[in-house]
């Protein structure tokens, strides 16, 4: 039987680490505030934003929310980033992605200040990372390393594939294990002989948008699968259709050839937001 690593409980481990760390701080005197902005009421970031809000209360920091209108324009919202930037009070801030059309991303993350750039998103943090400097690092792929630890398996010198390129999990995901002295292959949509640079792998990281893509002939006998995707199947349940949650994994089918892996939900998913309170912990200690 394959161990099952449990993201939510990992999460709540590192959340009640934190607490026990803001408790401490503020002792000290030292505060923390994460500002979140939402643009537009995209029912999904909605859920995101309550549950970071919910995050920091837990933890014992403070949150400030602004929900901005769908048709608030680029220059207020970055007017909005760079009040943030110069209050002393607020140490992270995070907008919510994705924004909406008429907004440039790109220059958004930008405009964050890299030291309240709590999503690690900043060109600047980005660039520690690959220089192996000090900066946040983006949560889910700083999600995967502890859920890897904190289940004991070993990363150094194993081979690691990584499937997916993306700013966001891919490319920062292949930095941090190769920071692990894992070897690292980076595959995505181009990539010739899937299956067998996947059936090398000791560690397979699948973050490619594509529901159940993965099925066991992608995968090496006792390998770890860590499952990056979501997404929501319909179902049919008792005659209703029903909307069911699954990963870029076919879980059901892969699961018994692993040594490890996370299931979706419940794996990589809570660890989002546990990191992301990390971050906000660690802007409140830096010079």
């Amino acid at each position: 039987m394959p161990q099952i690593i449990d993201g939510k409980r990992i999460s709540q481990e590192i959340k009640d680490e934190l607490k026990e760390k803001v408790a401490a701080l503020k002792e000290q005197g030292i505060e923390g505030t994460l500002a979140v902005i939402q643009v537009g009421n995209d029912p999904a970031s909605s859920v995101y934003v309550n549950n970071k809000k919910k995050a920091c209360e837990y933890i014992g920091i403070g949150s400030l929310a602004y929900e901005l209108p769908e048709e608030t324009t680029e220059e207020e919202l970055l007017a909005l980033i760079e009040k943030l930037n110069n209050d002393d009070k607020v140490n992270g801030i995070l907008v919510q992605l994705p924004v909406p059309k008429h907004i440039d991303e790109e220059k958004i993350i930008k405009t964050i200040s890299p030291e309240k750039d709590v999503d690690g998103f900043h060109p600047e943090n980005v660039g520690n990372l690959v220089t192996g400097g000090k900066g946040f690092v983006s949560c889910t792929p700083a999600g995967i390393i502890q859920l890897l630890k904190r289940s004991n398996v070993t990363i150094e010198g194993k081979n690691c594939v990584v499937i997916g390129r993306s700013n966001i999990v891919g490319k920062p995901m292949a930095l941090l294990m190769l920071r692990e002295n894992a070897t690292v292959t980076i595959a995505h949509s181009k990539t010739q002989n899937l299956k067998e640079i996947c059936k090398q792998a000791d560690i397979l990281i699948v973050a490619i948008g594509k529901p159940r893509f993965i099925t066991a002939d992608y995968v090496k006998e006792g390998a770890v699968v860590i499952d990056v995707g979501i997404h929501r199947e319909p179902k049919e349940v008792d005659g209703k259709v029903v909307s069911k949650l699954c990963g870029d994994v076919n879980y059901e089918e892969v699961a018994e050839h692993t040594s490890a892996i996370t299931p979706v939900p419940g794996g990589v998913g809570p660890m989002t937001i546990a990191m992301l309170m990390n971050n906000c912990v660690e802007a409140m200690t830096r010079e």
